[in-house]
C-alpha cells in the first residue's frame, strides 16, 4: 500500500505571497513552485492566494489566503523545526525569523542542543531552531 503525501499547510489572511517570499529568502535551496491566485469576482480578495506550493530547502509546504475572516490564526502549540549544522546559520536565521515577531525563547544552550530558540514570525508562524 502507497501512503499518502502528508505536506504541512498555512493559512494565511492576505500575506500568503509575502509570507512565501520571505521564507524562500532565508533558506536557501528553496523556491515557490506553484501560485494560484483569485481573480476579479471569486470568493476571495482579487490577487490574494487562492492556493500555492513552495519548498524550503527541499521540504514542500502549501498556503493558503483564507477568504473568510477568522477569528484565529497560527498558534506556538504547532511549529517548524529547523535543523541548522552552524552557529552563523542558527544565528542568522532566527534573527531573520524573528524580525517583528516575537521571541518565545531567546537563543541559548539548554539540555538537548548546543543552541535552541523558539520564535513566531511576523506572520505567527512558530519556529523552533537547533543548533546539531
Amino acid at each position: 500500500m502507497n501512503m499518502p503525501k502528508i505536506t504541512p499547510f498555512l493559512m494565511f489572511n492576505g500575506q500568503a505571497e509575502e509570507a512565501m517570499n520571505f521564507y524562500v529568502a532565508i533558506f536557501s535551496n528553496s523556491e515557490i513552485k506553484s501560485m494560484k491566485q483569485f481573480g476579479a469576482n471569486e470568493a476571495g480578495a482579487e490577487g490574494s492566494v487562492m492556493t500555492a506550493s513552495f519548498s524550503l530547502n527541499g521540504h514542500e509546504y502549501m498556503c493558503m489566503d483564507s477568504s473568510v475572516k477568522h477569528e484565529f490564526t497560527f498558534t506556538p502549540s504547532l511549529s517548524l523545526h529547523v535543523s541548522c549544522e552552524t552557529e552563523e546559520e542558527i544565528d542568522h536565521v532566527f534573527e531573520k525569523l524573528s524580525q517583528d515577531g516575537n521571541i518565545l525563547m531567546p537563543l541559548s544552550a539548554c539540555t538537548f542542543s548546543k543552541k535552541f530558540g523558539w520564535t513566531q514570525d511576523k506572520y505567527g508562524v512558530s519556529w523552533q531552531l537547533a543548533l546539531v
